[in-house]
């Protein structure tokens, strides 16, 4: 499997034109998908040549490594910041899905990018997956922790974060399904979503 690697970016993901070009790519690819966003089209939008883009990654596979490289440590670091923060049991849960929707109203094409990487399927799938396995192993001992210590009802805890998981990135990160309800991700409508998310979670973990 080849791995998301530094290597594939020519400059520092620190110049200013490779953050431009990383932030119009995470939004193109995720509201049109990796294979309808082309470089020129990137290039326009940022208002400089595709040979600019170029210069700092190797090629457009070269982009989407940086890309799912930044939205991967942008999640891992909300994620760790709402474990960190929080005590072991419920709390933890509710701040750690606190974090997820705040990171979404702020930047919403992050969630976005994690739909369209399920679409592409592995090796990309994977490579995401590598990255951010280290919380999936945090968060499935929290969990198992808490059903240790009587917090949580005994299930199966890497079932219960597949389930949190859609719940979660399923409300965020589909735009048209929120549309088609009369809904926009919004502020308010962001906290309505959180709210019945946790519910749903809390109902699972706790029997309530």
């Amino acid at each position: 499997m080849t791995t998301l690697a530094a290597s594939s970016v020519r400059a520092s993901t620190g110049s200013a034109t490779a953050r431009l070009a990383i932030d119009v790519a995470s939004a193109a690819f995720a509201e049109k998908g990796v294979a309808g966003t082309s470089l020129d089209e990137l290039a326009r939008t940022m208002g400089v040549t595709k040979q600019t883009i170029l210069y700092h990654f190797k090629s457009k596979n070269g982009l989407l490594e940086a890309v799912l490289q930044d939205a991967a440590l942008a999640l891992r670091t909300e994620l760790e910041s709402g474990l960190e923060a929080s005590q072991p049991g419920w709390d933890r849960v509710e701040a750690t899905v606190r974090a997820v929707f705040a990171l979404a109203v702020r930047r919403p094409e992050l969630l976005g990018l994690l739909r369209e990487v399920g679409r592409l399927g592995p090796p990309v799938s994977d490579q995401v997956i590598e990255l951010l396995q280290p919380l999936v192993d945090r968060a499935t001992r929290a969990l198992e922790d808490g059903m240790s210590n009587g917090l949580f009802r005994r299930s199966d805890p890497r079932l219960v974060l597949v389930s949190a998981y859609a719940a979660v990135t399923g409300v965020v990160s589909e735009p048209e399904v929120l549309k088609a309800v009369g809904l926009e991700l919004d502020l308010r409508v962001a906290a309505r979503l959180r709210r019945t998310v946790l519910e749903f979670l809390q109902a699972a973990l706790e029997g309530r």
